[in-house]
């Protein structure tokens, strides 16, 4: 049975005012002010803690108004797809979708450099993609294809049993368990860096990354993303404890979906105000559905952690799929709960109302406008685009077996050595135990040994086995 006790602040319809622009505007598309500023007031009020909150006034253009609708419509259509090809047992092991809680991914690369630092937990998909990484990546690497990020070392079982992330040396089934797959994506060069299954863990990794930073005196920071499931986490205090002492440029974003797997928010957790939850550490909370406040908020949190040091974000967001794709997403929720947010708080119809109710673009145009200015239709475009990274993932060979062995150590630090060395030992030892198993063959021809009993031979041949 569904829990029907939540948030009264779970549906958040658009109102006036959050459509509402300083300035009017007349359909900049059809002429050469596709860049030119606007301001655009958030949909809701920043809420801070020992802060005070960045304003609603955001500015942005109509370029990266459509640039959003493009890039989190994109975003959606690849997670719809992806439940497809789990449902087609073309994805195997975990897989948990993003869709709903796009605006966190574009708002917060939008406020950003690929010099700041990235990264999260297993729902990662959609922030690979926001960190320049290509769908035909994505696809690859959750159908275990060399062609993924991760070079599709991914949990890939083809004897249909239950896949588990322990590789097994020496197994005669056909299972290839390693560093890649759905849950760990990552993109060095974007300084995007997973992509962790272990819940709240990628928070200590984030205050390192930062630590590095500061260290390194660069201007950049970490965002450090976890669910509301992990924020009970207690590494996750530790490592804020340590940030904040050592004033390190980390920003924690709480992305509150509301669930923590199947559990509401309410069951799990004392305090509801993740954004409180630094105490000495500032936080605020945003509108994680609306990509602009998103976008306001990562660009304010960024300026604070550089002079000031670590800062809490929390975003209000919503998750359409259940918590991964084993579950069904409405044991704990009512169908009409998902329908509603998906009605009033919808990221992506978020931005198409702004554009269409202050007429940058008409409905038509929104279906064939396209960012090089060309008259396709959008959504049709992007379906296609889908479509065709899949057949190409698709056509991407599996990982070869000796791929088990490889980015285990890192090179460079002596390890190669410790391993030449590892392997040299492992050689001499069977070839001593060879010399062993030849020498009683030839005791056993010359007649040395005449006529051993059965017993004798399988001792020896156990003594040799005990050696190997």
């Amino acid at each position: 049975m569904a829990l029907t006790h939540r948030s009264p602040n779970l549906l958040k319809p658009l109102s006036a005012t959050a459509l509402s622009l300083a300035q009017p505007l007349r359909r900049p598309f059809s002429s050469s002010s596709d860049t030119a500023t606007l301001t655009v007031e958030t949909s809701v009020p920043f809420t801070g803690h020992i802060c005070d909150p960045p304003s609603r006034a955001v500015e942005t253009t109509p370029r990266e108004l459509m640039a959003f609708f493009r890039d989190m419509a994109t975003m959606r259509r690849m997670e719809i797809a992806a439940d497809s090809l789990y449902k087609a047992k073309l994805i195997r092991g975990f897989c948990h979708l993003y869709d709903g809680q796009e605006a966190v991914a574009v708002g917060m690369e939008a406020a950003i450099t690929k010099k700041d630092c990235i990264i999260t937990a297993y729902r990662d998909h959609c922030l690979f993609l926001g960190r320049g990484g290509t769908l035909v990546e994505v696809f690859a690497e959750v159908m275990g294809r060399q062609a993924g990020c991760s070079k599709g070392k991914m949990a890939n079982d083809q004897n249909d049993a239950t896949v588990t992330e322990v590789a097994v040396i020496g197994a005669t089934s056909a299972v290839i368990v390693t560093s890649g797959g759905s849950m760990h994506l990552y993109k060095k060069d974007s300084r995007f860096y997973g992509g962790h299954g272990i819940v709240g863990a990628q928070v200590p990794l984030g205050c390192g990354l930062a630590f590095a930073q500061k260290y390194s005196k660069e201007e950049h920071v970490t965002f450090a993303l976890y669910g509301d499931g992990a924020a009970n986490q207690g590494q996750l205090f530790e490592a804020l404890n340590m940030a904040a002492l050592w004033d390190l440029p980390a920003i924690l974003v709480c992305e509150n979906n509301h669930y923590g797997m199947g559990t509401a928010e309410w069951r799990a957790t004392k305090c509801l105000a993740y954004y409180k939850r630094g105490d000495y550490v500032p936080g605020v909370k945003v509108d994680g559905m609306d990509a602009l406040a998103v976008k306001q908020a990562c660009k304010f949190a960024k300026e604070h952690a550089l002079k000031n040091g670590p800062i809490i974000l929390e975003m209000d967001t919503y998750r359409y799929h259940g918590h991964s794709m084993s579950d069904p997403g409405s044991t704990y929720r009512t169908r009409d709960e998902i329908t509603g947010v998906r009605q009033e708080r919808d990221p992506i119809e978020r931005i198409r109302k702004l554009v269409l109710s202050h007429e940058l673009a008409t409905e038509k145009e929104l279906k064939v406008f396209k960012l090089d200015f060309s008259f396709k239709d959008i959504e049709k475009e992007i379906r296609k685009k889908v479509d065709e990274a899949i057949a190409k993932a698709k056509e991407s060979p599996m990982p070869d077996p000796s791929e088990l062995f490889t980015n285990v150590y890192v090179e460079g630090y002596r390890v190669e050595l410790m391993e030449q060395e590892a392997e040299r030992k492992e050689n001499l030892r069977l070839e001593q135990i060879g010399k062993k198993s030849e020498l009683y063959s030839l005791e056993v021809d010359s007649g040395k040994i005449s006529n051993p009993p059965p017993q004798e031979i399988g001792r020896r041949v156990l003594n040799i086995n005990a050696d190997l």
